[in-house]
């Protein structure tokens, strides 16, 4: 018999015991009447009338001293001493306590703040009852889960060991809090757009694919939100954002993760060139809100969002370390800079693809905060070509920390080029290429019954986990992780 099968032969005899005291392991119902941190901040005010409350938490420890024990519980909000006493409580009732309470169960206690001998502030119980009695240990805080793979897999038991993951829990929710009251109070509408569709698209990325039994066709999660959102433009909804789950089925990595949060917002009547502006305010304001600095530590790199934000141009950068025009390149140039690289094209790919990879290289050498302009035609399908070069679209990326972080665009709203490029990623899917765009002609038609210039933006989570110091994975809730083989 294993360590955990004897420990929970034992606690499921302690179930057993309560049952023959009347006291219900699992109740549906607990008095409690205050939290345990509300306890403690008007602890002063409680303990000058004796008042009595009745808190609840999870046993963290017990310290038994003869006819008396020191109890820790934790209710999320804060953790509080619970001091038993054999001739406080009703008979009988702290030798139960004794005998069935463990590590780990959740109970609710009743009484008044009391101060110990040495000063700490206390609950003294007149009474106690089981709210639900854990089968299994939960590890022991000192040491609590190193394995990395463990506390992924029981995230629930990082989260009670561990303060900081915790704190990573309420930060993410303050994040996306931020960032949905940024947008609310500039006036654009809140929308949810469709998981499953026939037809992906606002990004290149190869999809999962799934079953709709109903309608018996295999449809594709979503991998974006753009086109929907400009399909909204077009029906006359100016401004409006979305931050929801997109997934892309590829591989994983610190900053790149299968299924994530993402947000996008796109404006009528706006470009990028003066909404680029909206976005820096919408970083620092998040940032503050979330982290409350502006001055972060990501990877090798001090990154302050509070000063100047840096400009480069793509083709610049590509042609100073690798000494050719992206905007012009043959191939065999790209295969050549590949080889030295130690990267290989794969088969069916466009120069596009080999440029795109080692910009790769190259991004990861630029701390930022910067934006990037300049971005090729045949590496955007989506953005607008510029008026100024029309080898380059309007297309503003983030960079922060060596990554891209956040994409801006002036959309393309002219449906005859948007075809044109639409045909050339279909192309490339045929060759093979199974990350290039899906063509979407209905998208073109509603493009053909007119959209006004519209300013795109889309940041993922990867900015959060950037901001906390973490990889994404480690900055998610609850991560994919492959199924244990039984008996592991």
């Amino acid at each position: 018999m294993t360590a955990i099968e004897e420990y929970r032969r034992e606690r499921l005899k302690k179930i057993d015991k309560l049952r023959e005291y009347k006291m219900d392991p699992y109740p549906a119902h607990t008095d409690r009447n205050i939290s345990i941190q509300k306890f403690i901040d008007t602890f002063d005010k409680l303990s000058q009338k004796e008042t009595k409350k009745t808190l609840a938490g999870r046993v963290m420890s017990i310290r038994e001293h003869g006819k008396s024990a020191f109890v820790d519980i934790y209710d999320g909000s804060a953790r509080i001493q619970v001091f038993l006493r054999a001739d406080v409580l009703p008979k009988g009732t702290f030798d139960l306590f004794l005998e069935t309470v463990d590590e780990g169960d959740f109970i609710e206690c009743r009484g008044h703040a009391f101060v110990t001998k040495v000063g700490e502030k206390s609950v003294l119980a007149q009474k106690w009852k089981m709210l639900a009695k854990s089968i299994r240990p939960v590890p022991d805080e000192w040491y609590g889960l190193k394995d990395e793979d463990e506390r992924y897999r029981k995230r629930y038991l990082d989260m009670l060991l561990d303060e900081g993951t915790a704190d990573l829990v309420r930060k993410r929710s303050i994040f996306w809090n931020a960032v949905r009251s940024f947008m609310l109070k500039r006036d654009f509408v809140e929308v949810h757009t469709p998981i499953l569709e026939t037809k992906t698209g606002g990004a290149e990325a190869r999809p999962f694919i799934t079953h709709h039994r109903a309608l018996d066709m295999d449809v594709y999660l979503r991998i974006s939100t753009e086109l929907w959102h400009k399909k909204l433009i077009i029906g006359g909804i100016p401004k409006v954002f979305e931050i929801g789950r997109v997934f892309r089925n590829e591989g994983m990595s610190h900053e790149h993760a299968q299924d994530y949060m993402h947000f996008e917002f796109y404006e009528a009547y706006q470009d990028a060139h003066k909404g680029m502006a909206t976005v820096i305010q919408l970083y620092r304001a998040v940032a503050e809100q979330t982290f409350g600095t502006l001055i972060f530590k990501i990877g090798e790199f001090d990154v302050d969002l509070g000063k100047e934000w840096e400009e480069y141009d793509f083709n610049a950068l590509i042609e100073e370390r690798y000494g050719f025009d992206p905007r012009t390149v043959d191939r065999k140039t790209i295969e050549e800079c590949l080889t030295k690289e130690g990267i290989s094209l794969e088969e069916g790919s466009d120069v596009g693809r080999g440029v795109d990879l080692l910009w790769k290289k190259v991004r990861k050498t630029i701390g930022g905060p910067a934006i990037l302009t300049g971005i090729p035609v045949y590496l955007e399908p989506l953005a607008k070509k510029s008026a100024d070069d029309p080898r380059v679209v309007d297309r503003f990326q983030i960079l922060i920390g060596g990554s891209e972080v956040g994409k801006a665009f002036n959309e393309l709203n002219d449906p005859l080029d948007q075809r044109e490029r639409f045909e050339h990623q279909q192309a490339l899917r045929d060759k093979g290429d199974e990350e290039a765009q899906m063509a979407d002609f209905d998208y073109v038609e509603a493009m053909e019954y007119g959209m006004p210039p519209t300013f795109g933006f889309g940041v993922s989570e990867r900015l959060f986990s950037f901001l906390a110091g973490k990889s994404i994975r480690e900055a998610q809730l609850f991560p994919l992780m492959r199924p244990r083989q039984e008996g592991q």
